[in-house]
């Protein structure tokens, strides 16, 4: 088990560093792409123009995380099975999905761009509408909507509060992301799944430096009376 969970914090650790350097592409280098509401026109002309950055930005934040959440996956789930072995479980699948999800969506993604930029220079038409197609498609599958990670995040929360591996601060603040994560599922909200990212961050690193410096992974006591977890 303390192979696995200083495997597991590593891997968190790396998943953190992909959701950081996301979101600073997403808010620097690629505006233009992915805020406002740019045509199809406009879309495909910035992806032929920047089509290295956004492949590097497809790999760091769908291919390299999905491969990361897998063994964090793991890691997390033998954390939390002998305090809460059903909600462990349950929610283990769903990081595995999650995963599959959004490997599939960088490899559509990145696949689709070199054709799509291939395709523009001889037929800008047809050239947006397979961009049209492409996005929808990956963006069903990488998750617009955070639902199937918000998931993943709400029922390992509550499995922290439940069996008491880890700080039940913890816990609550996969809760509160989950929440966020789950409003995607109105239109009106999409934005909101930028608080899920950022508490991405918090919530990778946090498990990450927790199973690294204790992998033994022993329970924390659930508070009771004037007794607090640490």
């Amino acid at each position: 088990m303390t192979s696995l969970q200083k495997s597991g914090g590593v891997a968190g650790l790396v998943a953190t560093g992909t959701v950081v350097i996301g979101l600073g592409m997403f808010a620097t280098l690629l505006t233009d792409y992915t805020i406002g509401d740019p045509t199809p026109a406009e879309s495909v002309a910035f992806l032929a123009d920047n089509e290295t950055t956004i492949f590097v930005w497809n790999a760091i934040t769908l291919l390299v995380f999905s491969i990361a959440l897998v063994p964090f996956a793991l890691a997390l789930y033998e954390r939390l099975k002998t305090g809460s072995p059903t909600l462990a479980g349950i929610a283990t699948v769903f990081a595995f999905i999650w995963a599959g999800l959004l490997l599939a969506s960088g490899m559509v993604l990145n696949v689709a761009s070199e054709t799509i930029v291939d395709l523009y220079s001889s037929d800008p038409g047809q050239a947006e509408l397979l961009w049209l197609s492409v996005d929808t498609v990956a963006n069903g599958l990488g998750g617009v909507m955070e639902i199937v990670g918000s998931v993943w995040v709400l029922l390992a929360g509550l499995a922290i509060l439940q069996g008491g591996a880890m700080p039940r601060a913890l816990g609550y603040l996969g809760i509160v992301m989950a929440v966020t994560g789950l409003a995607t599922i109105v239109p009106a909200l999409e934005m909101v799944g930028a608080v899920f990212g950022l508490g991405l961050i918090v919530w990778f690193a946090w498990h990450g430096m927790l199973m690294i410096r204790e992998p033994s992974g022993a329970a924390r006591p659930v508070a009771t009376g004037s007794t607090m977890p640490s």
